[in-house]
């Protein structure tokens, strides 16, 4: 058996001494043996047994090595196919796949922080929510027993000082200048046009990018939740009233499973049974799904908790990320979103989205918001202005694009642009019908593409009016054009891509294989990029 080589061998032999490279690395394992077990039955390593026995570094996650990357594959699948990988790229897995930047990295520079230490929060992931946490928490026991990436001391993990309103870990106050509705009446949804006034905030943004907001949730809300817990809004917790914690330090969103273990040792009994089964993931009543911060409290109801260990077990209020609907070109020191208001009833009781419902409803004109921009990953505009462009996004989706047409617009851009926009009724769905009007009678929009499912016995989507125009649309991509989607990562964006896919295979004369190969090289190339959620 070979004696080991010491960790530095180099040491040994002075780069002064009269031997190459080789002959020295040779040398120094023949004398880390003969050190370590004596002369006798020394076997020394050769330089290449040397480097082969030399620790290789832990293999990080990448995008180029991700089969899991792909938004509309669900958690099961993507860890299945990671199980075979190191940590890294397992913790990668675990992520919703969708780069969105909500936690302050894109999905493989998050996995590589957790897996180097340079972060401890598992919790960022939020269109992951619950089930990429709890993933995340199971990997974590690993990392502790795994070789480290970096050899730099830990002074420097903490990275650069993070500019004022570059990140979410360093937010600046944008004041909220006003809203105006899109939906009309008969709507099913509530969607609206909100504007920033970044004058006084130093932000700078480009299109495609996103806007980063910290919202604060609904008084009422939290004065029922105090309620619940048998305390005054009044009460100081953590420096500040109780109802002031509530709504602005904590998510009240679903219910995480640090509060049911903590409603575990206050109840007892059947209960105590049940909120133990919660916090480990499981379902005993089959409502999970719908227990957020107010329908766990209700449901235990009874029990005592102290408010300051309360506020304790609840995950701490989250940014959300929005595409940016506006060009700084065409609006300078202003800043658009467009939103839908989330709404909904579970059981008797009215829900909303909490930062969507800020956006329409709480926060005043003139009011001061935290925010930030996150800066696009992989969606930006083509280098060449005379590039074309294809838009898809329905509903909200439409957001970036709308930015894109005004950028194109104002700095007089050559390319040709097509945009697909659908919704579900066109008299009241049809957000910037006078705008986007404008644009075509000025040829900044080329074509305009609709699709409405509720307007007829036939539901008609974007997907369908590609293919039913598929032969122009496969010509723009011959000369050259860029695609671009936004929307719903799970449904629309995957079946966006499979009539592209249809597309290529029909109109570009190839087999179904090779159209798939077809737009994956359009991905790999930047021609085919996504903002999905």
């Amino acid at each position: 058996m070979s004696a080991p080589i010491l960790a530095t061998p180099m040491l040994l032999i002075p780069e002064s001494a009269p031997f190459t490279a080789e002959q020295r690395a040779w040398l120094s394992g023949l004398f880390a043996a003969t050190l370590t077990h004596g002369v006798q039955g020394a076997t020394a390593l050769s330089p290449g047994e040397a480097q082969n026995l030399a620790p290789s570094a832990p293999a990080l996650a990448s995008n180029d090595d991700a089969p899991w990357h792909d938004p509309a594959m669900a958690l099961d699948d993507r860890m299945k196919l990671a199980e075979a990988k190191p940590l890294a790229p397992k913790l990668m897995a675990a992520m919703a796949q969708q780069d969105c930047g909500q936690c302050g990295y894109n999905c493989a520079d998050y996995a590589n922080a957790l897996f180097e230490k340079k972060e401890e929060r598992l919790n960022l992931c939020a269109p992951g929510g619950k089930d990429t946490a709890r993933m995340l928490k199971l990997l974590a026991l690993e990392i502790g027993a795994a070789p480290k990436a970096s050899t730099e001391p830990a002074a420097a993990e903490a990275g650069p000082v993070i500019a004022p309103g570059s990140g979410r870990e360093n937010p600046v106050a944008a004041r909220f200048a006003g809203r105006r509705k899109l939906t009309g009446e008969g709507s099913g949804k509530d969607a609206w046009h909100i504007d920033f006034d970044l004058s006084d905030t130093g932000l700078d943004y480009s299109v495609g990018d996103s806007f980063g907001i910290f919202p604060t949730n609904d008084p009422g809300l939290c004065d029922q939740i105090a309620a619940m817990l048998g305390a005054s809004p009044a009460m100081e917790a953590r420096g500040k009233t109780l109802r002031d914690a509530l709504r602005e330090d904590v998510s009240l969103g679903a219910a995480p499973d640090t509060l049911f273990e903590l409603l575990s040792y206050v109840t007892g009994g059947k209960a105590r049974d049940k909120a133990r089964a919660l916090a480990q993931g499981g379902d005993p009543d089959g409502d999970a799904a719908t227990l957020d911060v107010m329908a766990a409290l209700q449901k235990f109801f009874g029990a005592r908790v102290h408010p300051e260990a309360f506020l304790d077990a609840l995950e701490p209020m989250q940014p959300r990320l929005y595409s940016i609907s506006s060009s700084p070109k065409a609006a300078p020191g202003k800043l658009s979103l467009t939103v839908d208001a989330v709404r909904y009833v579970v059981g008797k009781r009215k829900r909303v989205g909490v930062a969507s419902t800020f956006l329409a409803d709480r926060v005043e004109t003139g009011g001061i918001v935290k925010t930030y921009v996150q800066k696009a990953h992989n969606f930006a505009l083509p280098a060449d202005p005379a590039t074309p462009i294809v838009m898809i996004g329905p509903g909200t989706g439409v957001a970036p694009f709308r930015a894109f047409l005004q950028e194109r617009e104002a700095t007089k851009a050559p390319g040709k642009n097509w945009l697909f926009f659908g919704h579900q009724r066109q008299m009241s769905d049809f957000f910037y019908r006078d705008e986007l009007d404008r644009m075509r009678e000025t040829k900044v929009l080329t074509r305009l593409s609709l699709a409405w499912s509720r307007d007829g016995a036939t539901k008609y989507y974007v997907q369908d009016r590609m293919r039913e125009v598929g032969a122009a649309l496969w010509q723009w991509l011959a000369e050259g054009a860029h695609i671009y989607i936004c929307g719903d990562a799970k449904r629309m964006a995957k079946d966006v891509e499979a009539a592209l896919v249809d597309i290529v295979a029909q109109h570009g004369a190839r087999a179904t294989e090779d159209a798939i190969d077809f737009v994956r090289g359009l991905k790999k190339n930047g021609r085919f990029q996504a903002d999905v959620y």
